[in-house]
């Protein structure tokens, strides 16, 4: 996929997942799980164990059903490392500069993390191309839509405290997507192997936002 419509997938599907693991070989099996339940965004995190590995494997047994990115990155070595083994998008928890000029350099989309106005402007400005809002469970969807009236123009994406219960309510505020980790990526399902049920449950995700 081009960059755009890498863009265009994220804000057609509305939801990424969040995927943070303790085992290297739930990964993958995570990862398709998700895939057929209707969540085409999925991001390995790199504090998971074989991430970049599993970027790889995953992106190879998905292929253009779903795009595949990491998460959790820090610095732009660990881009590189991400997007040479396949990472379609790059997510950080908080702005770094040098992580958007990476991704630049590669064509890769860019979803820095940000807490404040000030911070969602200069990521913005920087070059991202969604800034993440994060811990969104402490700001709530009115922390959205406040910001979205003097900054119309950037797109924001929430994750952090995102569930069932509310993540329709952060897309009507203005969200472009919301990031669900734990509410989604539930590790008793997981450690369980209960596959089907995980499906199950990311489809009840995306009926969730569809329609918004």
């Amino acid at each position: 996929m081009t960059k755009e419509q890498i863009v265009q997938t994220l804000l057609d599907t509305k939801v990424v997942a969040v995927i943070r693991v303790d085992n290297a070989d739930e990964l993958v099996d995570t990862a398709i799980a998700l895939n057929k339940g209707g969540v085409k965004a999925l991001e390995i995190t790199v504090t998971s164990p074989g991430a970049i590995d599993a970027i790889k494997e995953a992106g190879k047994r998905l292929g253009s059903e779903a795009i595949v990115g990491v998460g959790s990155v820090l610095d732009p070595e660990t881009a590189r490392m991400a997007i040479l083994a396949g990472a379609q998008f790059v997510v950080g928890p908080a702005f770094s500069r040098e992580l958007i000029e990476m991704c630049q350099r590669y064509s890769v989309v860019c979803i820095p993390g940000a807490y404040t106005p000030t911070e969602i402007v200069q990521a913005w400005q920087a070059g991202a191309d969604f800034v993440k809002i994060f811990p969104a469970s402490s700001l709530g969807p009115s922390f959205i839509k406040d910001i979205k009236g003097p900054l119309p123009q950037v797109r924001v994406t929430p994750t952090g405290g995102i569930n069932l219960e509310n993540a329709a309510e952060f897309i009507k505020a203005g969200a472009s997507f919301v990031g669900v980790g734990g509410a989604l990526v539930n590790k008793k399902l997981i450690a369980e192997k209960k596959w089907d049920e995980l499906t199950a449950l990311a489809k009840q995700y995306i009926d969730a936002v569809k329609d918004v």
